[in-house]
């Protein structure tokens, strides 16, 4: 355990930040999940307008680097490319 006084407030900054993009990355995995399973349903309305939330989701946790911008690139392009074979 640290003993001096920055490293302690590094150690609980950490934590914060830890659960921050914990909580992220699972909000933008629920949205694909409601994603697949609205394109299993055929629902390709839906499909569309959650596309655009995942994609909104994925480039706010890029520019706070959450996730790294070719990571969240790639996500939305591989979700792009599934509606349109779909449709």
């Amino acid at each position: 355990m640290a003993n001096i006084k920055s490293a302690k407030k590094r150690i609980s900054v950490t934590r914060i930040k830890t659960a921050l993009n914990k909580s992220r990355k699972t909000e933008i995995k629920t949205y694909i999940t409601k994603f697949n399973k609205a394109l299993e349903d055929g629902n390709f309305e839906e499909a569309k307008s959650l596309l655009r939330v995942v994609e909104k989701k994925l480039s706010q946790a890029a520019a706070k680097n959450t996730l790294h911008k070719n990571a969240a690139s790639r996500k939305v392009s591989s979700l792009a490319k599934k509606l349109n074979k779909a449709v």
